[in-house]
């Protein structure tokens, strides 16, 4: 594990509540991506839109390879690559929210580092203007009329924001109404999930609106205001290699808790959260909120977290689950789960759930959908079998 394997992941939000766990087996019609890595999904009716930092990718069953810079997008139903859709973009795309329209808002650190795309023809939406030059945008919700961005910048739209806005999701306009700022050090939005009244956030800060939040906090939209929930779970120095080290995080599909997944390097026998999952409740008050459960890795970094009611999937590029333990050992109690594990919701226990998949980097996105379970990544092997860089679990 080291700082270079850090790549900004693609965004979260409450939405698909599945009755069980999904096959270990994928289904055999996604198509392939031939370089690189991907980052993000966002579903636009039966079309899912791919984001990552890739140059080529193939339908499944294929030998011809298609051109698609950083973007492309396929059928759920077929699996078949969109020949209509092949925007380029001139740098990595890092998240994906879906727009309404048939258009998908993405971003990323190519030029504008914000843009509205028509599914039909792959074009900008031009009534879209907000653009975030020079700066990178690691995380896209959108809620109704709202986009919620966030990032690294100073500047979006015009306008000064640190890290954090909402956008009228229509004009790219800011709503400066929305003021919530994040302080304290290299100030970065890493991930975000939204329910009907609450905004989750975390990345590299200290504070929100001056008040204390170390890398983890709750928005109460019907205020606009940093909600009364305060955890110190995330204050505490893993390596110092990672001086932030929260990375992925997704709301239940009802919006109750979340679950928050880490790197940081392993730190058996103690109370920190490196190199773990943890679940949250959203609606707790107060100070010193301590998280439900833990699981801890033993040392290896999750990226994402999908939180689906039957389910919490975390993918990373982690050899256990249930290993509080370990350091960079299979400790006690630990389960083999090679790059990819589901979680018990309540028990926060693994799930007998065991596909493996190659480990590279890690697992950088999921998305859950009404028939599966979408996994992207950087590697070829996924179920024990050849899905390179995307794969699809079913639903028994």
């Amino acid at each position: 594990m080291s700082a270079a394997m850090v790549i900004p992941i693609g965004p979260a939000q409450a939405g698909i509540k599945q009755p069980q766990v999904v096959s270990p087996n994928p289904v055999g019609r996604t198509p392939h991506v031939l370089d690189g890595i991907v980052n993000a999904f966002a579903q636009v009716g039966d079309t899912v839109i791919v984001g990552g930092q890739f140059s080529t990718v193939r339908n499944a069953g294929s030998r011809a390879e298609l051109t698609r810079q950083n973007l492309f997008a396929f059928s759920l139903s077929t699996g078949r690559i969109d020949p209509r859709f092949v925007p380029r973009m001139d740098g990595p795309v890092f998240t994906l929210a879906p727009g309404a329209d048939g258009t998908v808002y993405a971003g990323g650190s190519f030029t504008r580092g914000l843009v509205r795309l028509r599914l039909a023809d792959g074009s900008a939406v031009r009534s879209f203007t907000a653009t975030a030059y020079g700066a990178e945008i690691s995380s896209l919700v959108r809620r109704g009329e709202h986009l919620y961005v966030g990032g690294n910048f100073t500047q979006i739209a015009r306008t000064a924001r640190t890290a954090l806005a909402r956008l009228d999701a229509n004009t790219g306009a800011v709503d400066r109404s929305f003021t919530v700022t994040p302080g304290g050090g290299e100030t970065k939005i890493t991930a975000m999930a939204v329910s009907h009244d609450r905004l989750v956030l975390d990345g590299s800060f200290t504070t929100l609106d001056g008040l204390p939040r170390p890398q983890l906090g709750v928005i109460d939209l019907t205020t606009g205001r940093v909600a009364d929930w305060h955890t110190d779970a995330y204050a505490p120095e893993c390596s110092a290699a990672f001086p932030s080290y929260v990375r992925g995080l997704d709301l239940s599909p009802d919006g109750s808790y979340f679950v928050v997944v880490t790197t940081g390097g392993p730190a058996p026998r103690t109370r920190k959260l490196c190199d773990t999952a943890a679940r949250f409740e959203t609606y707790a008050k107060g100070d010193k909120i301590r998280p439900t459960w833990v699981n801890h890795t033993g040392g290896d970094s999750l990226y994402s977290v999908a939180v689906t009611g039957a389910a919490v999937y975390v993918g990373g590029h982690q050899r256990w689950l249930d290993n509080p333990f370990g350091s960079d050992t299979a400790g006690k109690g630990a389960v083999s789960r090679e790059g990819i594990g589901a979680i018990h919701p309540t028990t926060g226990k693994a799930l007998s759930w065991n596909p493996t998949r190659a480990r590279g980097i890690g697992v950088k996105a999921f998305l859950p959908v009404k028939k599966g379970l979408l996994v992207g990544s950087d590697t070829t092997q996924l179920g024990r079998e050849y899905h390179a860089r995307i794969g699809m679990f079913p639903m028994p």
